[in-house]
């Protein structure tokens, strides 16, 4: 290993840098780490012993292509045949297409939601799920300089089309008309566009586009689908009077919805009505499970625990990061899993963040009866359920050491209600005896505590909000 790879550290969701620190030379370094890796622990061969086959997709960043085509290289010179894209592409594509074709692995060039002066690096491993740590760390400790093989013992490396496989399974396995449904897309300049948007038309609907033009700099800001960045997608669904808006983030692996009434609906309000749809109506044509559980990450909202308890359904909660929301949909009788970000996959579909085959789902279950409609149902048979978060700077070092202080510093009465019992999966969920939750964890991100609340109402949260921050703020 060089001096070069201590700016490389693999983080929740891959490795993401500025670019004057993502450079060619250490997307190299990745790259052989991933070669080294595939072939030492994750049996990366075909039949004949051959080194296998790893796909290696890109975003819609300037940088994107280039860093791709470095990895292509380097997996190639390693003895790996790779399948390269024409063009930048969805996240979930790469991760399908390594789950169907049953390659080695998968990389992908992407910052996500990041600003357009970063890029990133996720690495997929057989079946297309998020890499777990152990993973991510073998691949660490493998961060080297490329050491290629004897010319003769090259891979192949091959331009070919991986959304078009995609896309028509995706089709096949959502069987609705769309004729009479409207929708409103906005790709935020991402790799959504011409992917999510087709695949709505070519289903019947009327598709009106807004940022479907590839802009590497993302028109400026962040392709994060937060209200925030929505404004102009939610004002244009209630002016045009469609049916449904729809946004992908830049890599279209998360997706927010917008509707006519509501707006940019609270992702765990779609989440909610979403999981009970699938329960309730046969939308998604695929491998039948004996169980329809769920999987959500600590920090959602347990309005999606009323509707699998009105199911007689079990809710599997893990940490936040969709790896783990991953690993708990194969180790249980999963239908989906999800995160309060707008992170959702289907078991049977590929266990990771798919946001177009959940655009494509989200307008199945509008189409059957509206999303406004749907969460009305959901408010009124589970009542009002408001959840917010607010972040506390922390630098990384001290994370861990607030944590630990924080163990005894939990006090028998949070805003003015007992507390009745804690969880530990991700830092402290302390439920208290008022029905409400406040979450007190660790950004994998940021320098940051995030503190997150659950309550009937926004001044009951602003108050859990308050008491949280009171809380872990003495300790940093």
């Amino acid at each position: 290993m060089t001096a070069d790879a201590d700016a490389i550290d693999f983080g929740t969701d891959g490795w993401r840098a500025t670019l004057d620190e993502f450079t060619a030379p250490r997307v190299r370094m990745v790259g052989q780490a991933v070669a080294t890796f595939l072939r030492e622990e994750a049996d990366g061969t075909g039949a004949d012993g051959a080194a296998g086959t790893v796909a290696v997709g890109y975003d819609a960043r300037e940088s994107s292509r280039g860093f791709a085509e470095e990895l292509a290289r380097v997996l190639a010179t390693n003895g790996f045949d790779v399948l390269v894209p024409g063009r930048d592409l969805p996240t979930p594509v790469v991760a399908w297409t390594v789950r169907e074709r049953d390659l080695a692995g998968g990389l992908m060039i992407t910052a996500s939601h990041n600003p357009p002066e970063y890029n990133g690096v996720k690495f997929l491993p057989s079946g297309g799920a998020p890499a777990l740590p152990d993973v991510t760390d073998a691949l660490a400790e493998r961060l080297a300089e490329p050491d290629p093989l004897p010319d003769g013992e090259w891979g192949a490396v091959e331009e070919t089309d991986l959304v078009g496989p995609y896309t028509e399974r995706v089709l096949d396995a959502v069987d609705a008309d769309f004729s009479d449904l409207s929708v409103v897309y906005d790709a935020m300049h991402g790799s959504g566009r011409g992917v999510t948007d087709v695949l709505l038309e070519r289903a019947g609907a009327d598709v009106e586009r807004l940022r479907c033009e590839r802009d590497p700099e993302f028109g400026g800001d962040s392709p994060e689908p937060t209200a925030d960045h929505l404004t102009d997608l939610a004002d244009r669904v209630a002016d045009s009077g469609a049916d449904l808006g729809v946004a992908n983030d830049g890599d279209a692996d998360r997706i927010t919805v917008v509707t006519p009434e509501r707006g940019v609906l609270d992702p765990n309000l779609f989440f909610a009505a979403t999981y009970e749809a699938v329960l309730d109506e046969d939308l998604w044509s695929a491998e039948a499970t004996t169980s329809d559980d769920v999987v959500r990450t600590v920090s959602t909202s347990s309005i999606v625990d009323r509707v699998a308890e009105d199911h007689g359904q079990e809710v599997h909660e893990t940490a936040v990061g969709f790896k783990w929301v991953a690993q708990a949909m194969d180790e249980h009788n999963t239908v989906m899993g999800g995160e309060e970000s707008g992170g959702f996959g289907l078991t049977a579909h590929v266990r990771n963040k798919d946001g177009v085959a959940f655009a494509l789902l989200a307008a199945a279950i509008a189409d059957a009866e509206g999303y406004d409609e749907r969460v009305d149902d959901l408010l009124d048979r589970h009542g009002g359920i408001v959840q917010d978060r607010v972040s506390v700077d922390c630098p990384d070092e001290r994370k861990a050491p607030v944590l630990a202080e924080l163990e005894d510093a939990l006090p028998d009465e949070l805003a003015g209600a007992a507390v009745e019992d804690v969880s530990t999966v991700d830092g402290f969920k302390v439920f208290l005896a008022d029905g409400t939750w406040l979450l007190m964890r660790p950004s994998g991100t940021e320098p940051k505590l995030r503190v997150y609340a659950e309550a009937g109402s926004q001044d009951r949260v602003d108050e859990l909000l308050s008491a949280g921050r009171d809380l872990v703020e003495p300790l940093v």
